[in-house]
């Protein structure tokens, strides 16, 4: 019997689909009117015409896009000025501490007071970096990049300045407030890459972080006391009085300098401000991987996932209409499933989905037991051999730091892309969380083996590398999650919001964490709690809850679904 195809349309989604077939004398009671087929030239006959599919370019391969090198390199110079900031001051503030009397005398009390400093830090840029965040989506990137780096610059010379303890404080608060915006920086580097170089780019920015680890201490203890050390200051009343000025100064004109490289060379990518600017209305074009499936249904707008974009083919004669005609074909899709770029204010409640939220909180557990071994380290260091320490002066503990952040951060860069497409983000991030374990349990034997012996000796050494090959292992979390929370962004406005969350909840655990770490460490040595080492068991439970956390991370990214 001959059948006709009944063709139905679907009017939330501009495709065809066939249905079921149904016997002509149904028509009648149906009550179907056959609409007139759309006029192609050439086209065969109605009987012949079959269910096709235009071949989607959303569906080809493409090959990877080429990273714009000056844009990225001001940018990372523009990140280098965190970690350099955050870390110039450990090599010396154990000493600094010390040296404000504020301890009394008592070495042991030293953590509580030097956690304190630390803490201050990051417990500000906390209060400040979402609202960061905020205004770099409302005003654009560059303006808030650029006025953060210029209070940065004089914070950090009041530090060097400051001789008394919350005078320090004081200062390390200011500069926590102005490295609040350091969560822009990450979303700029989503929007200077697309999906087929953003793991490439995001692994730049735990390199950056591994540099400025590498030359912070570096700095911090090479310069510090610079009377004591380098003949040029000695005889000097100001280098005498002002001991660890030199390593803040230079700190500052690191970030002096990155301001004036984002002022002449940065551009704003920011899609609402560039409209401004330019003076267009039309939306920017959308990243292909917004278009990719997803297995989350609830983000089919939010997460710019258009599923029906890739599953339901177009039905048209068999012969491909005109170039022209699938190109307005395909833009006319688009435009009617992207909600306008300036549709609607994103808010808070945006961002609260479980694809936002599962990578933050393991941007969290990460933040904070890296922190906690970044404070460990010249704290344990520092500490006399009879407390349980190694003994090292600031000069020691800078370039052990320097040359450990050195490695992980050529590491980071020739090994993270290649890692990274071969054995997936979850699976990376797992394997390098891990190594997070060995750091901790490496600091109670080091201990043990260095009072056994009365000195540094080679096995002490010999654990040192092995702490320090496992923390160059543990950088590659970083870049993980850094890919996880920026693929989570619901939306292209959202990003910087969805990035400000994230670095204020690793700016809140990064407050937390020294003066947990500092604290729990004088503790341990004060009431001799499992032997003095409590501190570090404590730590790998944390760090065991955070690997527990792994569990609910997407097992992949939405851009792995579109190689």
């Amino acid at each position: 019997m001959a059948c006709l195809r009944i063709w139905a349309f679907h009017a939330d989604f501009p495709t065809f689909s066939p249905m079921t077939d149904v016997a002509p004398e149904s028509l009648s009671s149906l009550q179907y009117q056959r609409p007139p087929l759309p006029h192609v030239q050439d086209a065969p006959p109605s009987d012949s015409i079959q269910p096709a599919t235009i071949p989607s370019p959303l569906a080809e391969k493409v090959q990877e896009t080429p990273l714009p090198k000056l844009q990225l390199f001001i940018l990372l110079y523009l990140q280098l000025a965190e970690p350099i900031t955050s870390t110039v001051i450990y090599p010396f503030v154990n000493q600094l501490v010390r040296e404000t009397g504020v301890t009394g005398g008592d070495e042991r009390k030293t953590g509580y007071f030097a956690g304190l400093i630390e803490s201050c830090f990051y417990a500000v840029e906390a209060i400040c970096v979402l609202q960061w965040g905020r205004a770099s989506d409302r005003i654009g990137r560059k303006p808030v990049l650029l006025g953060g780096l210029l209070g940065l610059t004089l914070s950090m010379i009041g530090f060097g300045v400051s001789r008394q303890y919350w005078a320090l404080v004081l200062s390390r608060c200011a500069e926590g407030a102005l490295n609040g915006n350091i969560g822009v920086t990450k979303s700029m580097m989503a929007e200077i890459t697309d999906h087929t170089n953003r793991a490439r780019g995001f692994a730049f920015l735990p390199m950056i972080w591994a540099v400025g680890g590498t030359l912070g201490p570096v700095i911090g203890g090479v310069f510090a006391r610079p009377a004591d050390r380098w003949p040029v200051f000695k005889g000097s009343a100001f280098w005498t009085t002002y001991r660890y000025f030199l390593p803040c100064v230079i700190a500052a004109c690191i970030s002096i300098s990155a301001f004036i490289f984002a002022l002449l060379g940065l551009k704003e990518t920011l899609p609402s401000v560039i409209r401004q600017q330019t003076g267009t209305t039309s939306p920017p074009a959308k990243d292909v991987e917004k278009f990719s499936a997803g297995p989350e249904p609830s983000e089919h707008f939010e997460g710019g996932v258009v599923e029906e974009a890739r599953s339901s083919p177009l039905q048209t004669p068999a012969e491909d209409p005109p170039t022209e005609t699938k190109a307005a074909t395909t833009t006319s899709i688009m435009q009617a499933v992207i909600p306008p770029e300036d549709e609607g204010a994103v808010s808070l409640r945006t961002i609260l989905i479980p694809r936002v939220l599962y990578p933050i909180l393991n941007y969290g557990f990460v933040a904070l037991i890296d922190q906690a071994a970044t404070v460990l380290v010249p704290l344990m260091y520092s500490t006399s051999l009879d407390l349980g320490g190694l003994g090292f002066d600031p000069f020691t503990i800078g370039l052990v730091q320097g040359v450990g952040g050195f490695a992980g951060g050529v590491t980071q860069i020739f090994t993270f892309p290649y890692l990274h497409r071969r054995f997936g983000a979850k699976r990376l991030y797992v394997c390098a969380y891990v190594m997070y374990f060995v750091i901790f349990a490496a600091f109670p034997v080091e201990s043990l083996v260095t009072r056994r012996a009365g000195r540094v000796g080679a096995a002490t050494w010999v654990l040192v590398a092995v702490q320090w090959t496992a923390y160059v292992v543990s950088y590659m979390s970083w870049g993980c999650i850094f890919l996880y929370i920026s693929d989570g962004a619901p939306s292209q406005k959202a990003l910087g919001l969805t990035n400000g969350l994230a670095q204020t909840t690793a700016s809140t655990v990064r407050a937390i964490a020294p003066s947990l770490a500092s604290s729990l460490f004088s503790l341990s040595l004060e009431r001799h709690l499992a032997n003095g080492t409590l501190v570090y068991w404590v730590l790998c439970g944390i760090a065991l809850a955070g690997l527990v956390a792994t569990r609910w991370l997407p097992a992949r990214l939405r851009t792995e679904g579109t190689r």
